[in-house]
């Protein structure tokens, strides 16, 4: 057996069938459409290699910067909005005496719903007539409000529903980093008089700001690809004010079956991603040193 696992072969056998998943399902797909992006396709007959005209339709195209303006709302929203609730409760709930594993079930669960269910839920909760938060806005004095077909509250509306699907996700991850940070480091800081909020401030915060990195990354990584709740809530509109990247792709690419431009686009969405993660990783994560108790 120790024979065996010296040999090196071994491990290639074993790695084998992962890496021909991985070429299968993510190398060939993205090489393809890389290469389908420079060519005039239907997807049935042979595609025609039309060099950068596709890209130079999108970059012409307002709808396209307008769709990759709201996936900056997304990203903004995700970060100066939810990062702080993220790490608000997470603190709450790390400093809760009984029933703790309640609380981080309770808030997990919206995570592991289908996104169809999600959307469909909330579209309730936002319907003008019987939606819980118009009945919340007659009862105290104000106007009903048209939330997923107003062109000025859809995109919020988008947004905090988002939000409500993910955030639990996070707060899980910052809770495994905060009940992993030694206690004694806490009890010095309360004997030596350090206030709650202090402790929280000067000594938690710092101490998991790894992983808040990552949570960041993964925030600006999820709201490049954000496209299945609007699809399920409001399909683009009203007049494409929530369209994204992705169901701008999957409305003038796929539906018009126009296969060659769709490509393109999905290489967009992937290089836009590619920046901001690098950009990010080099002038603010590689910042955040590995802590070390």
């Amino acid at each position: 057996m120790n024979k065996t696992l010296r040999n090196p072969w071994t491990y290639v056998l074993f790695m084998l069938p992962l890496l021909l998943l991985y070429v299968m399902f993510f190398i060939y797909p993205m090489i393809s459409a890389f290469l389908k992006g420079f060519t005039k396709w239907n997807g049935l007959t042979e595609a025609q290699f039309n060099g950068l005209a596709n890209f130079k339709h999108a970059f012409a195209d307002v709808k396209f910067w307008d769709s990759a303006k709201n996936n900056g709302y997304f990203i903004l929203f995700s970060v100066f909005v939810q990062v702080p609730l993220i790490i608000f409760f997470s603190l709450l709930i790390s400093n809760v005496k009984k029933l703790k594993g309640l609380y981080k079930t309770a808030v997990f669960i919206p995570s592991v719903m289908s996104t169809a269910v999600i959307g469909i839920l909330w579209s309730f909760i936002y319907e003008p007539d019987i939606g819980l938060f118009n009945l919340i806005l007659e009862k105290i004095g104000f106007q009903p409000v048209m939330w997923l077909s107003d062109s000025n509250w859809a995109m919020f509306s988008i947004l905090i529903t988002n939000a409500w699907q993910w955030t639990g996700f996070y707060i899980v991850m910052v809770l495994a980093a905060i009940m992993s940070i030694p206690r004694e480091i806490d009890e010095a800081a309360i004997v030596d008089g350090a206030s709650a909020f202090k402790r929280a401030t000067r000594i938690t915060v710092p101490l998991i700001m790894p992983i808040i990195s990552v949570v960041i990354m993964l925030s600006i990584a999820g709201a490049m690809k954000a496209a299945d709740i609007i699809i399920v809530m409001t399909k683009g509109g009203p007049g494409g004010v929530t369209d994204v990247m992705a169901t701008y792709l999957i409305k003038y690419g796929i539906t018009n079956v126009k296969y060659g431009y769709g490509n393109s686009i999905a290489v967009l969405i992937f290089v836009f991603t590619l920046i901001l993660t690098v950009l990010y990783q080099f002038l603010i994560a590689r910042r955040v040193e590995r802590v070390e108790y």
